[in-house]
């Protein structure tokens, strides 16, 4: 059985040598898809009967491991150095420095990296993740799959 969680944020990049618009300092609503495989829970009188995992634990671990993280953030490849500086010169700035170009692949393949030990196999059911996808915009989207 797969399931899906969906999850919204707002955040900063810029792709440092693209060649169109992506080149400037802008701004994404994001959304975030994680699927996960696992069997239904039957363990009868369990919180988790008959889920593969309760969608609130997705949502909470999602939360803790990344979107808090990322949530109305700059996200900056560390190359891009001349940006990394200014935002470091700006005073609580919410700054996430990423060892790869914050593209929406890049992205997608650097929250799957990240969620991927997140969900355990808690309940005994072969739970694991198989799928990221990052929506850039409502049109535009990267899937990291297993």
């Amino acid at each position: 059985m797969f399931i899906t969680r969906r999850l919204e944020f707002d955040a900063g990049h810029r792709i440092p040598n693209h060649t169109s618009q992506c080149r400037h300092l802008h701004g994404h609503r994001y959304a975030i898809e994680i699927t996960l495989s696992g069997e239904i829970v039957r363990t009868e009188g369990v919180s988790e009967e008959g889920m593969v995992m309760d969608f609130s634990d997705v949502k909470n671990i999602a939360n803790r491991m990344l979107v808090s993280h990322w949530d109305h953030a700059f996200l900056v490849y560390r190359g891009d150095r001349a940006v990394v500086e200014f935002l470091a010169s700006l005073p609580d700035h919410k700054t996430v420095v990423l060892p790869v170009v914050p593209t929406a692949e890049n992205l997608a393949a650097e929250a799957f990296r990240i969620l991927d030990a997140a969900y355990l196999d808690t309940y005994g059911n072969q739970l694991r993740l198989e799928r990221v996808r990052l929506y850039e915009t409502p049109n535009n989207w990267a899937d990291a799959v297993r």
